[in-house]
Parts: structure tokens; C-alpha cells; sequence
């Protein structure tokens, strides 16, 4: 059986602010590129020290809800050791401990298989760093 593997790279501006991104829709398109009508895994990759990716639902509030946790989590003050940038930045590194920078999600029949209200986010804090790259790769 013939395997598939395709790779490529999303940019995503996240700007100053906290931000949950909803990737759905540019997996699904990388995914009518590449996918065909297969089955395989999508893994998402956020390389990047301050970032992560994230399941969940989103516009129902769970993304602000999200960052609200994390600000609980992770207070955005003078407590880490890890100092440069806005303050409060150190919390930024600890992040990937808690939102992974990736995810990996079952393709059936070209369809990324997520629950009915799950999207595929990238979970950026870091104020300080406004564009990202996140890498889409299918193995089929």
C-alpha cells in the first residue's frame, strides 16, 4: 500500500494580543490538496517557544475561556525567571508545557475527523512575537 506525505507551512499573524486562531479551515483546505480521498494522520507543529496547539470548540467562548485559565495559570508578572521582552513573558515559555505546540488528528476518507464543535487552534500569548508559522503535514 502506497503511502502519502505531504508538508506545508501556514503563516498566521496573531498580532499583540492573547489569541486563540481557529486553524480548521486551512487544514481542511491542505487536506483537499493532499489527502485525496484517504485515510492517514494530520499533525500540526507549531515551532515556536511561546506557542501551542490547541482542540477545542471555539465562538462559544471556550478560547476566551481558555486564555482566562491560562492567565490563572500563568500570571503575566514579575514571578519568572525567564526575563526579556513584555512583562511576563517567562509565562509565555512555560505555556507549551500546558497547550502542547502539537497535535496529531485522524484522516478519514480526506476528512480531518473532529467532534462537532472541536476546531483546531493555535494558542499564542506571547505578545511580543505578532507572526507565526505552523507546519501541516499528512502521512497517508
Amino acid at each position: 500500500m502506497p503511502h502519502a506525505f505531504a508538508t506545508s507551512v501556514l503563516h498566521v499573524v496573531t498580532g499583540t494580543t492573547e489569541t486563540v486562531t481557529d486553524l480548521t479551515a486551512d487544514c481542511e483546505r491542505f487536506l483537499a490538496q493532499h489527502a485525496g480521498s484517504g485515510d492517514g494522520l494530520l499533525n500540526v507543529f507549531v515551532p515556536h517557544a511561546t506557542a501551542g496547539i490547541a482542540v477545542l470548540e471555539t465562538g462559544a467562548g471556550s478560547d476566551d475561556d481558555l486564555l482566562a485559565a491560562l492567565h490563572a495559570l500563568l500570571p503575566a508578572d514579575d514571578r519568572w525567571q525567564h526575563r526579556h521582552g513584555s512583562p511576563g513573558h517567562g509565562r509565555d515559555h512555560v505555556l507549551p508545557a500546558l497547550v502542547p505546540p502539537h497535535a496529531t488528528l485522524p484522516v478519514i476518507g480526506g476528512r480531518l475527523e473532529l467532534g462537532t464543535w472541536q476546531s483546531v487552534c493555535l494558542v499564542d500569548t506571547n505578545k511580543d512575537n505578532p507572526e507565526r508559522q505552523v507546519r501541516l503535514s499528512f502521512l497517508g
